[in-house]
């Protein structure tokens, strides 16, 4: 019996939307880490992308369980001594809710050249409007 591998010419890509209100961050970002890669669908494979594209709209309305909504942070270094950023989770949710959610799922994604290109695939919007009607994006099923 031989193993089925597919070619990058085989893969169909369909396009969800995730409406993000009142979801947790982390198990929202779960969920679409493992569509962006692909292993909702039986012809998985770990060396090729084969995810579809998804959409989350009201990015601007994930919570945090517990106390992680005061003491999560995210950081980010300028490359010079004492170059290092703190911002907190309330005030990176306020001036950019986006980033938010593209950071919980961007690390849940391979760190490499496949992981990079599985990222573009994600669209994020703070509001409850995106551009991507036309595409007809279908709601993410619970299983997933």
């Amino acid at each position: 019996m031989r193993t089925y591998s597919p070619s990058a010419k085989e893969i169909e890509r369909a396009w969800f939307v995730v409406d993000a209100e009142g979801q947790s961050l982390g198990r929202l970002a779960t969920r679409v880490a493992a569509v962006l890669r692909g292993k909702h669908k039986p012809t998985f494979a770990p060396h090729l992308d084969t995810g579809d594209f998804v959409v989350v709209i009201n990015a601007e309305k994930v919570t945090l369980k517990g106390s992680k909504i005061e003491q999560k942070q995210y950081h980010r270094h300028s490359g010079y001594p004492g170059g290092l950023t703190s911002v907190p989770f309330l005030r990176m949710l306020d001036k950019k809710p986006t980033e938010v959610v593209e950071r919980a799922v961007h690390g849940m994604l391979p760190k490499n050249k496949l992981g990079r290109a599985m990222g573009k695939k994600l669209k994020v919007y703070a509001g409850p409007t995106h551009p991507h009607e036309a595409q007809a994006p279908q709601p993410l099923p619970d299983h997933v």
